[in-house]
């Protein structure tokens, strides 16, 4: 598998990364370890995680299965921390926390160190600087090697990250940057984006698949052995099933058919090769759809394919996100 670096940095990752947010809960140890060692088998180094999925039981599956199938050292071990449990507060940035919180996980990862560390989220109710500060003290602690965030929208992210090159001897520049990104979900072009090019953060897109719709799998109905179909994760997938969505997923099937292949490698060759992105965060239910998606590799989409989708799946810029020049 093609490798990429992350951001402006040295670090390089596969270009397709493999998503553990169910493992430990719907996805169990032998499932996710046939799944590590398809990917690994097919060059992929990046596996990305949280403290949070699973209640820590996918950090800690994770755990066992490296060194047990796949040697530390080929792996690429992203993990994420903030994310809370309380109904008042979704993120606690402060630095006692996040840093509490990775000595856990590298305890549940097995591990002395991840090779990338994110912030969960922007927490309004802790001073930006104090959790940068606990990025800085990780890496240079040498239990990250780099470090990231994960959910900030454009001037949170702009200005995490110029914070962070204001003093670049003693602050670790951001590496990357999480954010939900495909042909339903196209937010982040207004200003996260832009924001993430201009400073040198990779993007590292979540639902690349648009949460597993741009499979086509619901074009007629709802699979009961789908997430659109569990009680837990029905919710997730709904806002992608209105008439707008069904728009692109049969632009998607279209094109899928006129190259003879499938619609899930139309929407992921789609968003991995879009400008700014490093690796699609692929989670899969078990290793034959993740072998389904890493066949990706080998597809490039023809530009008048590629200018077909972004025409259907065109988000609507308005005043201040377009061009005034062109107002």
């Amino acid at each position: 598998m093609e490798q990429r670096h992350l951001g402006r940095t040295g670090l390089r990752v596969s270009r397709i990364g493999l998503g553990t947010l169910t493992w430990g809960r719907d996805t169990g140890e032998h499932d996710a370890a046939d799944q590590l060692k398809a990917f690994w088998d097919a060059g992929g180094t990046l596996v990305d995680t949280a403290d949070v999925y699973g209640g820590g039981e996918a950090e800690y599956l994770l755990g066992q299965l490296v060194e047990r199938l796949v040697p530390r050292r080929d792996l690429v071990i992203a993990t994420k921390a903030g994310s809370v449990l309380d109904p008042a507060r979704r993120f606690d940035g402060s630095r006692g926390h996040l840093l509490a919180a990775l000595d856990a996980s590298l305890e549940r990862l097995g591990t002395d160190h991840v090779d990338l560390w994110q912030i969960h989220g922007f927490d309004p109710h802790t001073p930006l600087e104090e959790t940068l500060q606990a990025l800085d003290t990780a890496v240079s602690s040498g239990r990250a090697r780099y470090a990231g965030v994960s959910g900030f929208c454009g001037w949170q992210l702009a200005k995490a990250a110029t914070w962070q090159l204001g003093a670049p001897d003693i602050r670790t520049r951001l590496a990357g940057t999480q954010m939900e990104y495909s042909l339903l979900q196209r937010g982040v072009e207004r200003e996260v984006l832009p924001a993430a090019l201009d400073l040198g953060i990779g993007l590292l897109p979540s639902s690349p698949l648009g949460r597993g719709v741009l499979t086509g799998k619901y074009r007629h109905a709802t699979p009961a052995d789908s997430r659109g179909g569990s009680e837990q994760l029905a919710a997730f997938v709904e806002p992608y099933l209105d008439e707008a969505a069904s728009r692109i997923v049969d632009a998607v099937v279209t094109a899928a058919d006129g190259l003879a292949t499938t619609p899930l490698e139309v929407a992921l060759a789609w968003v991995r090769d879009r400008p700014g992105v490093v690796a699609p965060i692929v989670g899969a239910r078990n290793a034959q759809q993740l072998t389904a998606a890493l066949s990706v590799e080998g597809l490039s989409l023809p530009d008048e394919i590629c200018q077909a989708l972004d025409d259907v799946s065109a988000p609507v810029h308005r005043y201040p996100d377009q061009d005034w020049s062109t107002l």
